[in-house]
């Protein structure tokens, strides 16, 4: 099958260096505004990919994101955010990115062009097939993703990604790929925009409901959040007043009892 970079094509726009910064910022928006859309044409691959890895987790299992640049530091980012504000282990959601923790915030030359650190990487985690593992890459075809996911494809594990051409070989490969194909970028290859803003969207998409599928949200709050700053622990003050007859003081005393909005609502019910 033929296979484009549309991720890679000439820009919509030219001369950019010759327009105007309202121009600038409005020719950006129109194109972002496209991205929600390539999101909603592949929601049926999403929730493919959602569905497993709420199975996985729902059995013990672990999520782990791979990929290298902006991918990688996505992955990490959605990773890092799940323990404050679902509550969860730091090691149920892994954030993995080729060059490792230096290249959170430094580009590490030719760390994604290995064949061998994505696997390894996944090792050292003792990974094993009741995990998941996310491949994310814009071009779909970073080395470092790619034969990672062939590696745990031959060791039984399953695998999905998240990529911005379609028929890529990452997506190929994949068991559960989804692909979100936002065409050429406003300045030609700067994958860090409409693609990057597709990868968070969809990352968003798949940790949100999948801890809300393992119950870490009721109705539509955060009750299992770390309480981790003085804003979040007003938050769930206020979250514990609109769930129980009690006033600030109460509820305060009552988060600071019992570390979570969860468990200061039912220990209130239970002394009743």
């Amino acid at each position: 099958m033929s296979f484009t970079k549309t991720t890679e094509q000439d820009s919509n726009y030219n001369g950019l260096e010759n327009m105007t910064v309202s121009e600038l910022l409005q020719n950006i928006n129109a194109e972002d505004q496209t991205v929600p859309l390539a999101v909603k044409k592949v929601l049926h691959q999403i929730e493919r990919l959602t569905q497993e890895v709420i199975s996985k987790l729902k059995q013990g299992g672990r999520l782990f994101y791979m990929g290298a640049g902006t991918s990688g530091r996505l992955g990490v980012v959605d990773a890092s955010e799940c323990p404050p504000t679902f509550g969860v282990p730091h090691g149920m959601i892994i954030g993995l990115i080729a060059g490792g923790e230096t290249a959170i915030r430094k580009a590490v030359e030719f760390a994604e062009d290995s064949t061998t650190q994505g696997w390894s990487d996944l090792q050292e985690h003792s990974i094993t097939e009741k995990d998941i593992v996310i491949g994310i890459a814009a071009s779909g075809t970073t080395p470092y993703v790619l034969h990672a996911l062939k590696a745990c494809n031959e060791n039984n594990i399953p695998t999905g990604s998240i990529t911005c051409n379609a028929r890529s070989p990452i997506a190929q490969i994949s068991k559960f790929p989804v692909e979100v194909v936002v065409g050429p970028e406003f300045v030609t290859g700067s994958s860090r925009m409409k693609a990057g803003t597709a990868q968070k969207l969809v990352l968003n998409m798949i940790s949100t409901t999948t801890m809300i599928q393992l119950g870490k949200v009721k109705g539509n709050k955060m009750v299992d959040m770390q309480l981790s700053n003085d804003k979040l622990v007003d938050r769930g003050i206020r979250m514990i007043q609109s769930e129980i007859p009690v006033d600030s003081q109460e509820a305060a005393q009552l988060l600071k009892n019992h570390g979570s909005v969860r468990a200061a609502i039912k220990a209130y019910h239970g002394n009743k």
